[in-house]
């Protein structure tokens, strides 16, 4: 059970205009938390699909940030600290994705994919620890993995390459900063209705029944699921859980990667 201890906590959520992006502000807003959300669309943009925060009554603020410009991601966090004084949560979930083969996808999707899903995590997860550090605050990373870190998809190498390295980079920094009473933690979930993947469901409605028959539970993840872990993970009564991987994929794993 979740407690009622983020009222006034300063959360960061990065991508947050794609649909677990927002889930996550709405559900941390709800629970009372202040969100400072990135995502590389206008702010005229984002007014627009922020509504929902406005109707209830959610305090926030939108930035527009490239999470692959390490300099970027450090004014972002600064101006979220000049605003509110502190950083006490970072949610890590900006991410590309590039529907190719190995022998189709060109170095330039490839390096851009590394680029945002693991270096721009990088950035935006290793600035966050040191604004902890600098505010003495006992603060929490959560970076949105994938269950392809660990079940090769031979349609989207890049994308789970990188959620390899970052489920590694995940427990690099949770040793790294454990001392500091700063906890890191991954989320890894399976098929998410939300995304390209819900785009390509709704066009192509038997390849949705086709992927929810493969989840051995029999149903496919909804965002705001995902972002209710997140609230768990991050709950100042959990204070043991670090360096781990949640994963939340309906059995998938069980099987082999399809």
């Amino acid at each position: 059970m979740v407690s009622n201890s983020f009222k006034d906590k300063v959360v960061l959520i990065s991508g947050g205009m794609g649909d677990i992006g927002q889930a996550m502000a709405l559900e941390f807003g709800k629970m009372g938390a202040k969100i400072g959300i990135s995502d590389i669309v206008d702010t005229t943009t984002a007014v627009v699909k922020l509504s929902p925060m406005d109707n209830l009554g959610v305090t926030y603020r939108y930035d527009q940030v490239d999470v692959s410009d390490g300099s970027a991601v450090e004014r972002w966090i600064q101006n979220v600290e000049d605003h509110w004084g502190h950083v006490d949560i970072a949610i890590v979930n900006a991410a590309t994705v590039t529907l190719k083969s190995l022998h189709e996808i060109t170095a330039k999707e490839w390096e851009r994919e590394i680029q945002v899903n693991l270096n721009g995590s990088f950035f935006m997860a290793n600035a966050a620890c040191r604004s902890f550090v600098k505010k003495a605050v006992t603060g929490n990373i959560v970076f949105l993995g994938s269950w392809a870190a660990h079940a090769a998809h031979i349609n989207i190498p890049a994308y789970s390459v990188s959620k390899a390295a970052l489920r590694m980079l995940c427990k690099t920094m949770a040793l790294s900063y454990a001392e500091k009473g700063i906890r890191v933690n991954e989320i890894a979930p399976g098929y998410v209705n939300s995304g390209l993947s819900k785009e390509v469901w709704e066009k192509d409605p038997a390849s949705g029944s086709e992927a929810r028959n493969r989840v051995p539970v029999g149903k496919l993840i909804e965002a705001d699921e995902v972002a209710k872990q997140a609230l768990w993970l991050c709950d100042p009564s959990n204070r043991h859980t670090t360096g781990s991987t949640l994963l939340m994929d309906g059995g998938l794993s069980l099987l082999r990667a399809k």
